[in-house]
């Protein structure tokens, strides 16, 4: 897991955030990729552009890719820019990797992207959830739950 850094850090921002993810899904563990990107995508990412909500990651031919993420038009590079939505690959060790496949292949997991961010470093990075579905039943209850932890703060601030 990754660490958060200082709040002083100026170069780590989160880029896009899936809140929806841990609605959807229960998360068991998680993982930081590296993204390869081109440099009109940098440069976009660096302006705020961009969303994973409806994006996942798949293993195929032993390598990791992000699926239907979007990441707007860079303007100025109208020439060389790029695809908004197109297959972006994810970089992680070969045990991660298999260990990754094992999960989806064999187990049934998915693999949602959680958030994107640049690092202390400034690189870019993509938090990768190994999830299991929820069903609608669990997702009543979540809710439930936290419907009821908000409201038993509140009464625990009334001092009933």
């Amino acid at each position: 897991m990754a660490k958060k850094p200082a709040k002083s850090d100026p170069n780590y921002k989160i880029i896009a955030e899936n809140r929806r993810a841990r609605f959807d899904y229960a998360i068991e563990s998680d993982l930081e990729c590296g993204v390869l990107l081109l440099g009109s995508e940098v440069k976009s990412l660096r302006q705020g552009g961009s969303n994973i909500a409806e994006s996942y990651a798949s293993v195929e031919d032993g390598e990791l890719w992000l699926i239907n993420s979007y990441i707007a038009p860079y303007e100025q590079a109208k020439t060389w820019g790029h695809e908004e939505r197109r297959k972006r690959k994810l970089l992680v060790s070969r045990k991660e990797m298999s260990d990754l496949w094992n999960l989806t292949q064999r187990k049934g997991m998915t693999l949602v992207p959680l958030v994107m961010y640049f690092n202390h470093r400034g690189i870019a990075k993509i938090k990768i959830g190994i999830a299991k579905g929820k069903k609608n039943v669990d997702k009543r209850a979540t809710e439930a739950k936290r419907d009821w932890d908000r409201q038993k703060s509140r009464l625990l601030k009334q001092g009933l």
